[in-house]
């Protein structure tokens, strides 16, 4: 049996299949998840909905996942092909104990994993995966007899329930694009559904991912949504990962809007019927929330907190927050606009609502924000084992040079936010970032300046700078 510890990250598990981990240990993963679903709902038998998405090895690894939840006595229901936000949904509507969902979202073709959860609207946070993990590499499962269960056509429920909350009365032009992921099945069927006229971009399922990842933050799929919008005399461009939970988008004239900032918009857009609302955004995110003229007035709060999926949305369900925003696409709605969870599809379809309700073009709704200069995310490369021991060194090294009064372009540094890795903040309210990834063996740098290009360059400067010190850093997925 193989199984590489380190692949049981933050919130998710994530290995490169065969190499890091073989069909036993994805049983094992199994037995682990259902030893620990058992522990926590105190049931011996209890129902867990799992799904895959379109991988040419997905459905053995579903497989193999099954046996071994079967093997604790776990009651299985399959719901077929699916995206992580159709497997959340799940959860609500068959009312089940616990989910699973195997996908490796848009990591390159040759990765898997799985997204678990056990309270309704919630995935495995740090705590529940460092318990799975033990569990897991001890072998110490519990023994029972479960069952099998195929759920037909659970994917005309999820689309369904999407499309008739959601109708709309006057006709967008969007254009749709999956990257060949498993959104393609859903996304099209689901916007046409609400009543825009769609044009489908790479919408057809090929799990080599022949032209690029699906991955609304890589440059290739922003730049192909952005030429098919020109092209299309589209109103939106609507960029889906690989298993559906996070959206990019473009606006009409062909321009990419960082989905901090779309975020912000939505955000301002319900604050006026949902007034003294918390919104959670993460530390990727745009300093424009707390200074926000609209969102201040309407008497909304934001919390900024730790990036990644499962943290966002553990945050919103405890602040009980109407909304959360992460810089990476994932936007989470709760009630009465969602259950909380993230759902790409949902965070397209709010955006369609915020276009009828502004009357406006995108471009023009963008214009009422104040400009700031932000850099897309950047991953340099640090191996796991040595990444969060990196970012420790650069905390302490920043937290120094604004002690000793060290100035980035002229600005002093005046804060540090150290929820997840630093967020340091200038003067004017610019700022710079840098924290661990949860899922991949790299680092993430984000600048976003109030002033300035050139600031937010100098700002990444000063960051490259620190981390090219430390000797454990490589080459950047991109670089500006």
């Amino acid at each position: 049996m193989k199984i590489n510890p380190n692949g049981f990250r933050e919130y998710d598990a994530r290995w490169i299949f065969e190499k890091d981990i073989d069909i036993e240990g994805i049983s094992n993963l199994g037995k682990g998840l259902g030893t620990q679903v058992i522990e926590h709902t105190k049931k011996d038998n209890p129902r867990i909905v799992v799904g895959h998405d379109y991988r040419s090895y997905s459905e053995k690894i579903k497989k193999a996942l099954i046996d071994g939840l079967i093997s604790t006595g776990c009651h299985i229901e399959d719901v077929g092909l699916s995206l992580s936000p159709m497997v959340y949904f799940a959860q609500f509507n068959l009312n089940s104990d616990a989910i699973a969902m195997i996908t490796a979202s848009h990591n390159e073709n040759g990765w898997t994993g799985v997204k678990m959860g056990i309270k309704k609207g919630l995935t495995h946070a740090p705590a529940e995966m460092s318990e799975l993990k033990d569990l897991t590499l001890k072998n110490e499962f519990k023994k029972g007899k479960g069952s099998l269960k195929i759920i037909e056509n659970f994917k005309k429920i999820y689309i369904q329930d999407l499309i008739n909350k959601n109708k709309i009365n006057k006709k967008i032009k969007a254009v749709v694009a999956c990257g060949n992921g498993t959104a393609g099945v859903f996304a099209p069927k689901i916007l046409r559904g609400i009543g825009c006229e769609v044009i489908e971009l790479d919408c057809e399922l090929d799990w080599s991912f022949p032209k690029y990842n699906p991955n609304p933050e890589d440059l290739k799929m922003l730049h192909a949504i952005a030429e098919a919008v020109r092209k299309n005399n589209a109103d939106i461009g609507f960029g889906f990962d690989g298993d559906g939970d996070r959206c990019g988008v473009i606006d009409e004239q062909g321009k990419e809007i960082f989905s901090d900032k779309i975020g912000l918009l939505i955000a301002r857009n319900l604050s006026h019927k949902h007034k003294n609302s918390k919104f959670v955004v993460d530390v990727k995110s745009t300093g424009l929330f707390k200074s926000d003229i609209i969102l201040n007035k309407n008497g909304c709060e934001t919390i900024y907190w730790k990036t990644g999926h499962s943290h966002i949305k553990r945050k919103v369900n405890l602040e009980k927050a109407l909304a959360g925003f992460e810089k990476s696409g994932h936007f989470f709605f709760n009630q009465p606009l969602g259950f909380g969870y993230d759902d790409g599809i949902n965070s397209a379809i709010q955006v369609c609502h915020l276009l009828i309700d502004q009357n406006k073009k995108m471009s023009q709704i963008l214009k009422d924000l104040p400009v700031t200069y932000q850099t897309p995310t950047m991953a340099p490369y640090c191996k796991d084992e040595e990444k969060y021991k990196v970012v420790d060194e650069v905390v302490q090294a920043i937290q120094k040079l604004k002690d000793k009064g060290t100035k980035i372009d002229n600005q002093s540094i005046v804060e540090i936010l150290t929820v997840n890795g630093a967020r340091f903040t200038l003067e004017d309210g610019s700022w710079g970032l840098i924290r661990a990834s949860s899922n991949k063996p790299s680092l993430v740098v984000v600048t976003e300046s109030t002033h300035s290009d050139s600031r937010k360059k100098e700002i990444f400067k000063f960051i490259d700078d620190l981390l090219e010190k430390t000797g454990k850093i490589g080459e950047y997925d991109q670089k500006i």
